[in-house]
């Protein structure tokens, strides 16, 4: 017995469309918070030897040494990450130096892990870099999957595969990014390069969700006449579902497993995959194939 998706595609796009909408209202709203690596500025990351001072203890001693803007973050163990605006080394120094007097005794040393700094000439550059990034691989994507499917160029053209596969991209780019603007609002989440990383990795999974379902689809339009698309495709999605939440299954187990050992520093960029991937499946289900089966009906009403 066959799951009858495509009898409720209407449904399923409505749900897409208003959640796209929501988030698109979230980003426009509060925007995403960017980190370190878009801003341009200073990390400093510090451990102890015994016990890590509470975050409202160390804002109070940078204060004290007129850094007034840090962005304070508890990691692993006992470390420290501090984020502030562009540092010279002789204020490096000065806020090492400050560090050290407020909270270092015989028993409690502090240990400088790590010092980076990203001047805001650096920063945009990643900014255009990561867009271009986006674009290109966008494009890519149209591009392969018009040629991929130029053997099946009816009832849907070739080139209306890529597209809808691009519509699915941008639904799930844009629910994702909405939901880490909205962490960025409530709990203060940075994005920088990771996420970036996070999200073309997404776009690459969610692709191949899609590709999987149109592969189906393609075969069964080369082996038999289509008497009827939308059963076509619903046939195409039935006999996919099981590999698709079969395979998401197996790529969430190990991120689920990243996402609660890893630490703090993988902490975000892994629950951006979680959402992406979780997401693409859903996408490929819900929005790619009742999606191509509405521009089949939209191009069925306009030849009546």
């Amino acid at each position: 017995m066959q799951i009858p998706f495509i009898k409720y595609s209407k449904v399923w796009l409505a749900i897409g469309a208003i959640s796209t909408a929501v988030s698109i209202v979230l980003i426009l709203m509060w925007g995403l918070k960017p980190g370190i690596d878009f801003t341009g500025g200073s990390l400093v990351e510090l451990s102890f030897s015994k016990q890590r001072p509470a975050s409202e203890e160390m804002e109070q001693a940078l204060g004290k040494i007129g850094i007034k803007q840090a962005v304070i973050q508890k990691s692993e163990d006992n470390r420290m990450i501090i984020r502030t605006g562009f540092l010279s080394e002789d204020e490096h120094q000065v806020l090492i130096k400050g560090v050290e007097k407020s909270f270092q005794t015989e028993d409690n040393k502090v240990i400088e892990d790590r010092f980076e700094t990203i001047g805001g000439a650096v920063s945009k550059q990643l900014r255009d870099r990561s867009l271009w990034a986006a674009l290109f691989v966008s494009g890519s994507i149209i591009i392969y999957l018009a040629f991929a499917f130029r053997s099946v160029s009816h009832p849907i053209a070739s080139w209306k595969y890529g597209l809808v596969a691009i519509a699915t991209l941008f639904y799930v780019v844009v629910v994702v990014v909405g939901i880490f603007a909205a962490l960025g609002r409530f709990k203060g989440v940075e994005v920088d390069i990771a996420f970036v990383v996070a999200i073309l990795t997404v776009l690459g999974y969610s692709v191949n969700d899609s590709i999987v379902v149109y592969d189906r689809i393609r075969e069964r339009l080369l082996k038999h006449n289509v008497d009827d698309f939308p059963a076509l495709v619903n046939t195409g999605l039935n006999e996919t579902l099981a590999r698709s939440i079969n395979t998401v299954f197996a790529v969430l187990l190990p991120l689920f497993a990243l996402y609660f050992f890893g630490g703090p520093t993988v902490h975000y960029f892994v629950l951006a995959l979680i959402l992406g991937m979780a997401l693409s499946t859903v996408a490929s289900i819900f929005i790619a194939s009742p999606l191509l089966v509405q521009i089949y009906r939209w191009q069925e009403r306009h030849r009546a």
